[in-house]
């Protein structure tokens, strides 16, 4: 649920948000028999909320029909529900399930770019790219440490004179070099 209030949203909103939100429907059963205007009116600050409350209960609806009220912990089912693409669907199996998964945000996109590690603006080209490139095991904390990287140094601009893998940098290298 979680993952599905963050898109374009902020993970301090979300994190205001969902504390009621889990306590009203604390599991797809509850939330599959909920009014969306009870959902839109708990997610209303998200933003999107319409959209998202859709998403929220045709995910929960979908989980007690065809999961038993369970989330899957495989791709192809978990981008087969409302609301969840690759990102949100990588994000539920490393972080919630334990399987190994590669979220990539634009974070991830900008930075694996300029480091040189993959070259395509498509994020499921870079998913591929990185994860051929990494042991499974890595690929969700690969990801977040791509992503906190992105938000702190790797910025949009960014702040090459503080980052410390400036040396291994494609970007960087590109930058100094005329």
């Amino acid at each position: 649920m979680a993952t599905i209030l963050s898109a374009q949203s902020t993970d301090d909103r979300v994190n205001i948000v969902t504390p009621a939100l889990f306590a009203r429907y604390p599991d797809a059963r509850a939330l599959a028999s909920a009014a969306p205007a009870d959902v839109e009116r708990l997610i209303l600050s998200t933003g999107f909320f319409r959209q998202k409350a859709k998403a929220l209960l045709g995910m929960a609806e979908r989980l007690v029909a065809q999961h038993g009220g369970q989330v899957p912990a495989d791709m192809a089912r978990l981008t087969d529900l409302p609301g969840v693409g690759r990102k949100t669907a990588n994000v539920v199996l490393g972080h919630a399930l334990g399987v190994p998964g590669l979220p990539v945000d634009r974070h991830v996109l900008r930075v694996a770019n300029r480091l040189g590690v993959a070259a395509s603006d498509d994020p499921e080209r870079v998913e591929q790219q990185l994860c051929a490139a990494l042991p499974q095991p890595l690929w969700t904390r690969a990801s977040d440490v791509l992503i906190l990287h992105g938000r702190r140094v790797c910025r949009p601009k960014p702040l090459c004179d503080r980052c410390s893998v400036g040396k291994d940098c494609d970007y960087r290298r590109r930058k100094v070099t005329p």
